[in-house]
C-alpha cells in the first residue's frame, strides 16, 4: 500500500511505513485537515437523500457526508425523517419519546430551531431527531392543511438563518409516502444513493417518476443533482458493471467518488458515531471525505452546476 500523499507521509515513507502508521496519518488528516474549510455555497443547499429501496446506504451516506462537511468548516443540519431514527443514533443525539423532534415540528408544536440539537461529533453538525412518535405521522398528516408542505414551512429561511447552516440533508424513510413527499417539496436537490449490486436500479424508475410528479405539481425547482455509488466491492466484476451502467445512464450527475463496502462503516452506528468519528483513518471515512469535497466543489445549487464556488 502506498502511503498518503502528504508532506508528513513522504517523510514517513523514507523512514519505513507500517499499515498502522499510514492509518494514523490518514486519521489525523481527517480530524485536523490542513485546509479546514470547503467553499460555502452561494446559497444554502437543501438536499433530500432518497431511495425507497432499503439497505442502499441512504442514512449512512446522509450522516457521513454531513459530518465530512462539518469537519471542514461548513455548518450542516441533518433532518431525520425516518421513524427508525437511525440518523439520530449515528449522530448520537437524544431521540427517546418525548424529546423535541421532527414529529413536533411537522404538527406545529415546536419550531425547527427548538428541535435542532448539536451533535457531540462536531460543533458544526446539527440534527433534528426522529422519535417513535414519527411512525404515525403520515396518518396524521393526511387530514392536515398543506400536508405536503409542512416541512417546507418549517424550513423557512428565517429559521435556517437563525441556526446558520450552509447545508441541510433530509434523510427519508425507505418508502414513497407522505414524509418523503414533504422532503421533496422542502428541498432544492435530490441525492440518490445507489448500491453497486445486482438489483441496484430496481425501483429507481418509480422514484424518478415520483420526483417528476413533485416537480410538476408541488416543487418545480426540484432537481436530481447527485447520485452516489455505495457498497462498492472491487473484487467483483458485478460492481464494475453496475458502476459503468449507472454512469452511462446518469452521466455527470454521478459523483466520481465511490463508497467502498466497509466493515467500519457498518459498525460505526452501533457506537453512536459516524465512520469519521469511529475510525477516521479507514477507507470508508476517506471516501466520504472525498465525496463531500466533490459535492462542495461542484457548486450545485438548485440542481444547476455553476462551477467551483
Amino acid at each position: 500500500m502506498n502511503p498518503p500523499s502528504s508532506d508528513s507521509a513522504s517523510t514517513g515513507h523514507e523512514l519505513g511505513w507500517t499499515p498502522i502508521a499510514e492509518e494514523a496519518v490518514r486519521a489525523a488528516s481527517v480530524l485536523h485537515p490542513k485546509a479546514n474549510t470547503l467553499p460555502r455555497p452561494d446559497r444554502r443547499r437543501v438536499m433530500t437523500v432518497a431511495n425507497q429501496k432499503g439497505g442502499v446506504g441512504k442514512t449512512t451516506s446522509t450522516v457521513n457526508l454531513a459530518a465530512a462537511l462539518a469537519v471542514h468548516g461548513l455548518k450542516t443540519l441533518v433532518i431525520d425523517l425516518d421513524p427508525q431514527g437511525n440518523a439520530s443514533t449515528a449522530l448520537d443525539v437524544e431521540h427517546r419519546s418525548g424529546t423535541p423532534s421532527i414529529y413536533e415540528v411537522l404538527i406545529g408544536e415546536v419550531s425547527l430551531a427548538e428541535a435542532a440539537a448539536v451533535s457531540e461529533q462536531s460543533p458544526n453538525l446539527f440534527c433534528v431527531p426522529a422519535t417513535i412518535d414519527l411512525a404515525g405521522a403520515e396518518i396524521e398528516l393526511v387530514s392536515m392543511v398543506s400536508r405536503e408542505s409542512r416541512l417546507k414551512e418549517a424550513l423557512s429561511s428565517e429559521v435556517l438563518d437563525e441556526i446558520g447552516v450552509d447545508y441541510v440533508f433530509i434523510d427519508c424513510p425507505p418508502s414513497l409516502g407522505l414524509l418523503t413527499v414533504n422532503a421533496m417539496v422542502a428541498a432544492q436537490e435530490v441525492l440518490i444513493p445507489i448500491q453497486c449490486e445486482y438489483y441496484a436500479l430496481e425501483g429507481l424508475g418509480q422514484l424518478l417518476s415520483n420526483i417528476e410528479l413533485v416537480q410538476k405539481h408541488l416543487n418545480p425547482d426540484l432537481e436530481v443533482s447527485t447520485i452516489l455509488l455505495t457498497m462498492y466491492d472491487g473484487r467483483t466484476k458485478l460492481a464494475d458493471q453496475v458502476t459503468q451502467e449507472v454512469r452511462n445512464h446518469f452521466g455527470d450527475t454521478v459523483l466520481k467518488t465511490v463508497i467502498p463496502r466497509s466493515v467500519k462503516v457498518s459498525e460505526a452506528p452501533g457506537y453512536g458515531q459516524t465512520v469519521l468519528a469511529y475510525d477516521p483513518g479507514s477507507r470508508g471515512a476517506m471516501s466520504y471525505i472525498d465525496a463531500a469535497k466533490e459535492l462542495a466543489n461542484r457548486g450545485t445549487v438548485n440542481g444547476k452546476k455553476e462551477g467551483t464556488l
